[in-house]
């Protein structure tokens, strides 16, 4: 037993893990046709989708429907908050002039360095949160912060950090490619890792649900990649969901949220937002 949770779980999960970058990188690899070229992303973002649909299943069946569904609950604001990295990413390849095939070998390696560094930043919060009740005051806190930074921005091109902007291009190598895309991912998991521990405290959930949306970020950058200039609610959106997270946090002393109903809210933020920016149409450069 390790966290609670049987060393089978914790294993079967990394195996699947495994398996799936495996196949992710069997499939960016071969040479395809442009109108499979935009359709394979789609495909596989709907495939990991449906593997993390059934391993909450699997939770459902072994550990209950309350921690099948803050699975589900961690998944969808770590997914969602991610969109938020796939603006970086596309700064950082625009800088470094990364042509498509090469985007894929680097969110690869991101993607794997990402699994480490989240579980010591999970294992952290979690340790935190259980020697110190006073740090979900802080971790509230910082989500509000985090919240009003986003609505305040102007756009979600607002949360690219100004570092990132002044990449340049460099010739052959990738490592300072990948090495942006783990700093990068690094400091947004700051706001999402928190906000995933106001939903639940299982490390085995926290960390499964976190793990199983940074899998999809590179097939969801290539499905996202011509749309994402047309998400100019998204900040809001986002800013949104943050602040629900922090008043749940903040509030958990006095009153809890039933997890059913933090779906629902957090659903219809999303929904809301993707709704609004489709209608509304591309952001124009000025408010980018």
């Amino acid at each position: 037993m390790f966290a609670g949770v049987s060393w089978t779980w914790w294993i079967g999960f990394h195996v699947a893990v495994a398996a799936l970058l495996a196949a992710d990188s069997l499939l960016s690899g071969r040479k395809t046709s442009p109108q499979q070229a935009r359709w394979m992303p789609w495909i596989w973002t709907a495939v990991l989708a449906m593997a993390a649909a059934g391993f909450a299943a699997w939770i459902a069946s072994a550990e209950g429907h309350v921690r099948a569904l803050e699975f589900v609950a961690g998944y969808a604001i770590e997914t969602s908050l991610s969109i938020d990295n796939l603006f970086v990413f596309l700064v950082i390849f625009q800088g470094f002039h990364v042509g498509p095939h090469r985007q894929h070998t680097a969110l690869l390696w991101g993607v794997g360095g990402a699994v480490v560094l989240r579980a010591l930043f999970i294992a952290l919060g979690i340790t935190l949160i259980q020697r110190f009740e006073w740090i979900t005051w802080v971790f509230g806190l910082f989500l509000l912060y985090a919240a009003l930074r986003l609505v305040r921005g102007g756009s979600a091109h607002a949360a690219v950090p100004d570092w990132v902007r002044k990449l340049h291009s460099t010739k052959g190598s990738l490592l300072p490619v990948i090495l942006a895309i783990e700093l990068t991912d690094l400091l947004f998991a700051v706001d999402s890792i928190p906000a995933v521990l106001a939903i639940s405290h299982d490390p085995f959930v926290v960390y499964t649900s976190n793990i199983a949306a940074i899998l999809g970020l590179r097939s969801l950058y290539s499905a996202l990649a011509s749309l994402l200039d047309r998400m100019r609610y998204l900040h809001y959106g986002l800013g949104a969901l943050l602040g629900f997270v922090a008043l749940k946090m903040l509030g958990a002393h006095w009153f809890e949220i039933p997890i059913t109903i933090s779906l629902a809210i957090m659903g219809a933020i999303l929904a809301i937002c993707a709704v609004g920016s489709l209608m509304a149409g591309p952001v124009k450069s000025r408010e980018q």
